[in-house]
């Protein structure tokens, strides 16, 4: 793994979205983050995020996020502005990063915003590191690195929690990579 400090402020994010492909006309619809400084979780941002398009049946079984639940939510332009100001200049990371990197580019386009953030994947480094495991889906390599109690009271596949999962999986990725 490359070398990072605990002194730097990373954003962890996760989005739960329309469907699959940004390329499609697919959409974020919930947005979850949290800021990781000197090793701890200091900040967050949740959103869910009405953006009047049609969110694909498969996509909202997973999720589990349905029109009802978007009403009266803000729209994207407001949430995707207040996230870029968030995340500033910081290191981003998420769980299958180019997924998430594709839909945030996307709507930062939208929005005649940048995106140059430095960034990381927990899948890819799980797949380098825990080649052990015969699935690195977020859920599984919680269990490996956290223990079995990681993913308790926790709604997976729900955008904050996945980041704050996520955010814990990266802490204790950092932490073998420190020690070892």
């Amino acid at each position: 793994m490359q070398s990072h400090t605990l002194s730097q402020r990373y954003i962890v994010f996760d989005f739960e979205t329309t469907g699959l492909s940004p390329k499609n006309g697919d959409r974020v619809i919930e947005i979850g983050a949290v800021a990781i400084e000197k090793g701890r979780l200091t900040d967050e941002f949740h959103s869910l995020i009405n953006t009047e398009k049609e969110i694909h049946w498969a996509a909202q079984r997973v999720h589990g996020i349905g029109p009802e639940m978007l009403k009266g939510q803000p729209a994207a332009t407001r949430i995707f502005k207040e996230f870029h100001s968030f995340i500033a200049a910081d290191h981003l990371i998420a769980h299958n990063a180019a997924f998430d990197l594709r839909f945030l580019e996307s709507e930062f386009a939208r929005l005649d915003l940048t995106l140059n953030n430095p960034h990381h994947c927990t899948l890819k480094l799980s797949r380098l590191h825990n080649r052990e495991l015969s699935s690195h889906k977020l859920e599984n390599v919680a269990r490996h690195l956290l223990g079995p109690a990681a993913i308790t009271d926790l709604s997976l596949h729900r955008a904050l929690d996945d980041a704050k999962l996520t955010a814990k999986v990266w802490l204790k990725m950092m932490q073998i990579e420190i020690s070892g």
